[in-house]
């Protein structure tokens, strides 16, 4: 698996704690950034980010700023991306169980170091359930196509 990184500033040391995490347990990853805290856009670290999960150069992504939640709305506008902001477990690996959300997003300033590493490691643990909740992931998926083709002006 190989698991795309990016956050703010306000998210560089939890993005630290998650970096190392992912070490440890011999993940391969490509880093978006940042790497000190001079201030940045997130929006322009989770597109890119996002990007890279959308056209499938990583399976999946993992975005932190201050609060989780600017990454996740930032993430969640491009077409392919479902992310999550989760802050306990039990929502990490609902995330993926239920609605197969290939990017987790933490804030900084919402939990501790050991947190979230055990959210991090309950979201790489799940997979997609499947079941009952195909259909609304695939719902989700339709609704990310019409949009990229009104976009596209094929609508």
């Amino acid at each position: 698996m190989k698991i795309a990184l990016g956050c703010d500033e306000a998210g560089l040391p939890l993005m630290d704690v998650v970096r190392a995490h992912l070490k440890e347990k011999g993940i391969e990853t490509q880093d978006f950034g940042v790497f000190n805290t001079d201030p940045v856009d997130y929006p322009d670290i989770a597109v890119s980010t996002a990007e890279a999960v959308a056209n499938g150069s990583c399976e999946r992504g993992i975005l932190v700023c201050g609060t989780g939640i600017g990454m996740c709305i930032t993430a969640n506008k491009v077409p392919g991306v479902r992310a999550a902001c989760c802050h306990d477990t039990y929502s990490a690996e609902r995330a993926r169980k239920s609605n197969d959300a290939q990017v987790l997003t933490m804030g900084a300033r919402v939990i501790g170091y050991e947190l979230a590493k055990s959210i991090l490691d309950a979201w790489l643990a799940s997979e997609f359930a499947g079941g009952r909740s195909t259909p609304k992931v695939d719902k989700m998926k339709q609704v990310d196509e019409r949009y990229r083709q009104h976009l596209e002006g094929k609508s």
